[in-house]
């Protein structure tokens, strides 16, 4: 464990708590689903550390995570929100976490800036299959994680159902510390009762009919500590019937604490379990010496040796969170992992490789503002920012979500973090001339703050599409476009661009012949036209002889077509996949033109058009869908009622599957939505464009009346 003779201060009112070394934080960040408890659990141990003086309420809307207008309407967390406190000269980084899937990248955020995971699960609605899936991420990545159980003061808590739960769900090394019993705790180490019934704990011993209960929670616990201890001879002893002396056992479990090994379970009700939990954090979690920085590359991607946290080494800093309020400017929360951040010196900002994303990268030098410790809307005031330790920095005019902050002489690059695409459209509209007119900087803002957030506009369909996480992740964007920067906007019906082509071969002429007065108009050509295979483009022949077109008409003929070709024949839709031979014609010594002869290849398209079927195309996607083996059968049957064509599956792990179809776009422009309905929010896809295929005549008929109309 790391060394605590030193430790942070709490700071003045008004001023932050501060660390001077990097064994005295711990960055833990808290997950779990929505409404299992994390913001109230923040109140709790904040409130317990003195940091404020009462406890907030989501209900009211006054707690210090929940403070953005948005979160206080809806009364759920949708931001990454930090608060800093300090416990036995500990400062510990609480990063409250979105529970909804649609907010994942904050949650990958925090996960990024954190040491430890407090997975937070409430003791009446047990876990959900995101919260087993994040349990898994992390295990993969041996993030130490110790689980919470919320709520045990509700009339519907079953704390013994919810731990079995979490046991089967989370695997090995799960185990109580503490039961809840009679308005307290029962420390299993211990074997005594810590009363909170009076307001203040009181520790005595247990009533005798919990012994039987107490021994056998004990001795699991026990023996899942003894199973990481490094003491090898300890289950023999053990096992022997040697009783073990808490200490040791105690020291045994914050070193597998936090190795990543073992994984404790906690209680927390109202007014309960707050100083346990805060024990833990601070002796068993991990400090950021223990844990293993990102990646680190120099600019050009070669590899830096062994960066450490150390408050003297070069710089090494990573934008974790941006926002952007119309009054203070943009606010960027920084996880500093090497060196020391300091105000007023000059940084380099490095990018981040999301600019399909509409987020530029970035190779710039940007001078740091105000240092500072937020506390919900309250911004204190930080002297500076040691290596392991989160800061938020004021008016970095560059930098966004991702981007990593060093030495302007010797700049460097963190390997970003994984981060999901964003898979539901949604295309909008200014209301009026003056919304127009200041959408595109609010939308800029947004951009900057949410790596989750695609912003396209399409040249094709004239849409501005917000490319989102799901629908609630829209509903919070459009809600800031209007209540943060006063732009209103519209939802309008998503446009999936189609294609026309021919579907048959046919012989049309254009005539172009107008005689004015003066110079008049004289261009007649025949073509052949006929379709090519998906995929196959426009191709165009020549094939005139004796010269009845010059040849410094044939180009204008062929532009012409393709004019003709992108405008569509049909229902406004470019063509695609068509061979065009230019056989025969006529031309006039004087009126004849490059634009004559560009209307009259334009006029013989229109003309085919009128004696060979047009088709309408689709695109089709490949879509991957990975999903619980119990909803394998949901997905491929609804796949199919999408007029999709499974083309196989294939097992992925323990107890997932990936099914592969090919899907038209137009039926899966909600597909995030519904498949998360029907996967219970366990189930993910990832889609590519594969080709165009003929639209149904009866949905043809449909969009063409809709041109028309």
């Amino acid at each position: 464990m790391a060394d605590k003779t030193a430790g942070a201060t709490a700071g003045a009112a008004g001023r932050a708590p501060a660390a001077d070394l990097p064994e005295m934080v711990r960055n833990v960040v808290l997950v779990g689903h929505s409404g299992a408890g994390k913001t109230t659990l923040v109140e709790a141990l904040l409130a317990a550390t003195g940091t404020i003086s009462r406890t907030g309420r989501v209900e009211d809307g006054t707690t210090v995570s929940d403070f953005d207008e948005v979160e206080v309407r809806q009364q759920r967390s949708v931001n990454l929100s930090l608060a800093p406190l300090v416990h036995n000269g500990i400062k510990i980084n609480l990063l409250d976490t979105p529970g909804y899937a649609d907010f994942v990248g904050d949650l990958r955020a925090g996960l990024r800036a954190a040491d430890a995971a407090l997975f937070v699960v409430s003791a009446t609605e047990g876990i959900d299959g995101l919260t087993k899936l994040l349990w898994e991420e992390c295990a993969s990545v041996g993030m130490p994680r110790a689980v919470v159980i919320t709520k045990i003061d509700h009339q519907r808590a079953d704390f013994d159902a919810v731990l079995t739960s979490c046991q089967s769900a989370f695997g090995d090394g799960v185990a109580p510390l503490y039961l809840p019993h009679d308005g307290g705790l029962i420390a299993l180490l211990s074997q005594r009762f810590i009363d909170y019934s009076g307001g203040t704990p009181a520790v005595c011993e247990p009533s005798p009919d919990t012994l039987d209960t107490i021994e056998q929670y004990r001795g699991m616990l026990i023996e899942g500590i003894i199973q990481e201890s490094e003491d090898e001879s300890l289950m023999d002893r053990y096992l022997s019937g040697e009783e073990i002396d808490p200490k040791v056992l105690i020291e045994d479990l914050e070193k597998a604490v936090a190795r990543g090994g073992f994984h404790p379970v906690l209680a927390s009700g109202a007014g309960i379990g707050a100083q346990e939990l805060l024990e833990i954090i601070t002796q068993g979690f991990p400090s950021p010496l223990e844990h293993p920085l990102p990646e680190v590359t120099t600019i050009d991607g070669r590899p830096v040796r062994d960066p450490a946290c150390d408050p003297d080494g070069p710089l090494v800093a990573e934008v974790v969170k941006t926002t952007s309020d119309p009054y203070v400017g943009r606010i960027s929360l920084v996880r500093v992992f090497s060196g020391t951040l300091r105000p007023d010196m000059t940084v380099h900002v490095s990018g981040h490789g999301l600019a399909d994303r509409g987020h530029e990268d970035h190779d710039v030098d940007e001078r740091i503002g105000t240092l500072s410790s937020p506390l919900g809307k309250t911004q204190r005031f930080a002297g500076k920012c040691v290596a392991g330790d989160i800061t938020a920095v004021a008016k970095l005019s560059r930098a966004e979500t991702g981007d990593t902050l060093s030495d302007k002489e010797h700049p460097l690059l963190m390997r970003s973090w994984t981060m999901p695409d964003p898979l539901l459209p949604v295309a909008i509209r200014a209301r009026s001339k003056a919304d127009e007119d200041k959408l595109s900087q609010a939308l800029a803002r947004l951009v900057a703050e949410d790596p989750t957030l695609r912003l396209e506009n399409n040249a094709e369909t004239r849409q501005l599409v917000l490319w989102c996480m799901g629908e609630a992740h829209a509903d919070v964007l459009l809600d800031r476009l209007a209540k943060r920067y006063g732009v209103e906007v519209e939802r309008v019906d998503l446009r999936v661009p189609l294609r026309e082509t021919f579907g048959g071969r046919c012989q049309a002429m254009g005539r172009n012949v107008k005689q004015t007065g003066g110079h008049g108009q004289y261009a007649i050509c025949h073509l052949e036209v006929e379709p090519l295979p998906s995929g196959g483009g426009f191709e165009f022949v020549d094939k005139i002889v004796g010269g009845v077109v010059p040849r410094q008409f044939i180009p204008s003929v062929e532009k012409g077509v393709r004019t003709q070709m992108e405008r569509g024949v049909l229902a406004g839709y470019p063509m695609v996949d068509v061979k065009v031979t230019l056989y025969d014609g006529k031309a006039h010594s004087v009126d004849s033109s490059d634009m004559a002869f560009q209307i009259a290849g334009s006029l013989a398209l229109k003309e085919a058009a009128g004696k060979v079927a047009t088709l309408l195309l689709e695109p089709v996607d490949e879509i991957s869908v990975l999903v619980d083996d119990d909803y394998v059968g949901s997905v491929m049957s609804d796949l199919s009622s999408r007029r999709g064509r499974v083309l196989g599956t294939e097992p992925v792990g323990a107890g997932r599957t990936l099914v592969r179809a090919e899907v038209p776009e137009l039926e899966i422009t909600r597909y995030a939505i519904d498949l998360r309905s029907m996967s219970h929010g366990t189930g993910a896809f990832q889609r590519t464009f594969l080709r165009y295929e003929p639209l149904p005549g009866h949905l043809a008929d449909k969009v063409v009346s809709a041109k028309h109309d």
